[in-house]
């Protein structure tokens, strides 16, 4: 697998995620009304609402702040709309990465998207130049100290999951993007509740970085994970755990 969970499960881990608790909101928020503008907002019908209140739930956020931006995803209530856009751009050593925003200004985003890339040693790049290399995921990380191996894979596999791998502290469940919502209700049905657990671009192929190019990718990754727009970053570089704990300490 790529750099990409081992990421954010060490950032998990060191509690970096409960420090941006305000953006996670943000970003949930932004999240519920695009589910809801495009697929409705009743969760037993639109499976992605669905996952994304049990997201909202995971992180605590008050039931009113999700029922007010499902409303304004369906209408129901006036507020701001957000469009989907994927930047695709390249980083340190040449590796691909793919930019998922939710963003109420693509003028804006495009610009600060450059000028971040820029900065750490990358560069945007145009439309279908790093996509044909990453196909499209469910990916749902477990710490391995939570839960059996034997147990997570039973669980998961009967849920639909097509494959678990080992990912270094983390089991990685790999599944159909139509099996995600499943899958994930039946991890939490167990008592776990996963590090990370998305429809992520998963890279077919992998590039190794390390030393400085590592730590610049990191650099960039982090960057462009905090900013307000972004809703994931991915890549297939493939850095150690080693190197991710050494730019987080």
């Amino acid at each position: 697998m790529s750099g990409h969970s081992k990421w954010h499960t060490i950032k998990h881990k060191k509690g970096a995620a409960d420090a941006k608790r305000g953006k996670i909101f943000t970003r949930i928020i932004k999240e519920l009304t695009v589910a809801a503008r495009h697929g409705g907002g009743d969760p037993d019908k639109n499976p992605r609402l669905r996952t994304v209140i049990a997201d909202a739930k995971a992180v605590n956020m008050p039931g009113d702040n999700i029922k007010r931006a499902i409303r304004r995803g369906t209408g129901e209530e006036e507020g701001v709309q957000y469009d989907e856009i994927t930047y695709e751009a390249y980083g340190p050593g040449g590796v691909a990465i793919m930019i998922e925003t939710l963003t109420d200004n693509k003028n804006r985003t495009v610009g600060e998207m450059r000028h971040t890339l820029t900065k750490f040693g990358g560069k945007l790049g145009d439309a279908n130049s790093v996509a044909r290399m990453f196909e499209k995921k469910s990916t749902i990380s477990v710490d391995k100290s939570k839960v059996a191996e034997d147990t997570l894979m039973t669980a998961a596999l009967d849920a639909g999951a097509d494959d678990m791998v080992d990912d270094g502290s983390a089991w990685e469940v790999i599944s159909a993007p139509n099996a995600h919502s499943a899958v994930l209700e039946a991890i939490r049905a167990l008592g776990i509740e996963p590090e990370s657990a998305t429809v992520a671009m998963v890279p077919m192929n992998t590039v190794k970085l390390s030393g400085k190019e590592a730590q610049q990718m990191l650099k960039l990754m982090d960057a462009l994970d905090d900013h307000d727009d972004t809703k994931n970053v991915f890549s297939n570089a493939d850095i150690d755990e080693k190197e991710i704990e050494a730019s987080l300490a």
